[in-house]
């Protein structure tokens, strides 16, 4: 499975990005995805979450402001990102796991098995 995140990008605080990863493979709809970010010292954190259900997970500093979809027939997850602020910048990560669990556990985390290339957000003041 490899994974290929795109829409990151220069924005005013306030402003939107859409990011998108498309998943090759044929497990795409079965797979719980997740976005994570990393901003520069800091760890990685789970951003948004959404199982093969639709069942969707979010971190309470993007709450209401972000939103994780998923489009099984194109193989892609979306976050999409409104009222943006300075403290969203950060690389972001999309991932697939088969599990749940694997995605939204810290302490699972580690098990992982795809991760995209990263999409730099940065959010201007």
């Amino acid at each position: 499975v490899q994974l290929q995140a795109s829409g990151g990008g220069l924005v005013q605080a306030g402003g939107s990005l859409r990011l998108s990863c498309v998943v090759s493979g044929r497990t795409f709809s079965s797979n719980a995805m997740g976005w994570f970010r990393q901003a520069p010292g800091k760890e990685l954190e789970l951003v948004a979450a959404i199982s093969s259900g639709g069942t969707t997970y979010y971190a309470d500093s993007v709450k209401g402001r972000f939103t994780i979809s998923r489009d099984n027939a194109k193989n892609t997850v979306y976050l999409q990102m409104n009222s943006l602020k300075p403290e969203d910048t950060a690389v972001y990560y999309c991932a697939a796991a088969s599990q749940w669990d694997t995605i939204v556990v810290v302490t699972l985390r580690h098990l992982i098995p795809s991760w995209g290339q990263g999409t730099l957000v940065t959010v201007s003041s």
